[in-house]
């Protein structure tokens, strides 16, 4: 693999660690359903630069789950946050 392979892999490592500490620190609910959809956006591009880089779709379907999975979440935690405000 290229040496750029490499770096954009590093990136991708880096920016994860910094939102796996982000969910466990906190502080609030919100903090940590921020950070959890960011660190799944950041799965997906990890997934999506592995296809550019080795010319394939198969991981297509994994991309769309992820994806729906990230939308599902966020609106289920911005429903529960919206009732817990409230009552």
């Amino acid at each position: 693999m290229s040496w750029l392979v490499w770096v954009i892999y590093a990136v991708f490592a880096v920016a994860a660690l910094v939102t796996l500490w982000r969910i466990v620190r906190g502080p609030s609910i919100l903090d940590r359903a921020v950070a959890a959809d960011v660190l799944l956006t950041e799965v997906l591009c990890v997934v999506g630069a592995d296809m550019v880089i080795r010319h394939h779709t198969q991981s297509l379907p994994v991309l769309l789950i992820i994806a729906a999975v990230g939308v599902f979440s966020s609106v289920t935690i911005a429903r529960f946050v919206a009732r817990k405000e409230q009552g």
